[in-house]
């Protein structure tokens, strides 16, 4: 069964796409948020920084996130 989550603003997060029935519903992209957690864990553990985990990123699911995003959601 597919959940869907609530959009509660206008961005879209990364990992997530609007459910294609509903604009005020978002699916996850399960390989998405696999590579973005695995961006955080070498960004904390000092393997990348932030701008090299955010190229990284873009390079393993296609889909841009800045770096200062991805400051931003590490700092959550």
């Amino acid at each position: 069964m597919t959940e869907y989550r609530r959009r509660i603003s206008r961005v879209v997060p990364f990992g997530y796409q609007l459910a294609e029935h509903d604009d005020k519903l978002m699916l996850e992209i399960p390989q998405e948020l696999e590579a973005l957690r695995e961006a955080i864990a070498y960004v904390k553990e000092g393997i990348l920084s932030l701008r090299e985990a955010s190229t990284w990123l873009e390079s393993e699911t296609g889909r841009k996130l800045s770096h200062i995003g991805l400051y931003k959601i590490i700092n959550k």
